[in-house]
């Protein structure tokens, strides 16, 4: 059994990160997951959240809003829709994130006569964009 993977993150701005890794804690579409080397391979989508990268002797932290991540047994290749160390991420920037997801939800509801379904995947972005806050410990209310 390997003792480490590949872990690259990449945005469309930047790479964020390119290393070896023990362990990476996944913000999954479906439920929070953790990679370890020689996992199963998978791919699976992001929801918005923190994406913690270990190397055994120390932790990095990045903040995710959605994307893709490929993991196999010797690699975990994540292409995020926006990513960026946790720490980089202020009031001002979290207040952002909120307001881009209530207008993706606004957006949704006025349309909703034709797209019932994007109103409730709306919502769900922006209750997973507030609880990443909660995480990381910022508060949507101003």
């Amino acid at each position: 059994m390997a003792d480490k993977m590949q872990f690259d993150l990449v945005s469309p701005e930047r790479g964020l990160a390119s290393m070896e890794a023990k362990e990476v804690q996944l913000p999954g579409a479906e439920g929070d997951m953790t990679a370890l080397p020689d996992h199963a391979p998978l791919v699976t989508t992001l929801r918005p959240g923190v994406l913690r990268v270990s190397d055994g002797q120390s932790d990095r932290e990045f903040v995710v809003t959605g994307g893709f991540a490929e993991i196999t047994a010797e690699s975990i290749s994540v292409l995020a829709e926006q990513a960026m160390p946790k720490d980089d991420v202020n009031g001002d920037v979290f207040a952002n994130m909120v307001d881009v997801a209530n207008e993706k939800l606004a957006k949704a509801q006025a349309q909703s006569a034709n797209h019932p379904a994007s109103v409730d995947d709306a919502a769900k972005y922006l209750d997973d964009i507030i609880a990443m806050g909660g995480e990381i410990g910022l508060s949507a209310n101003r």
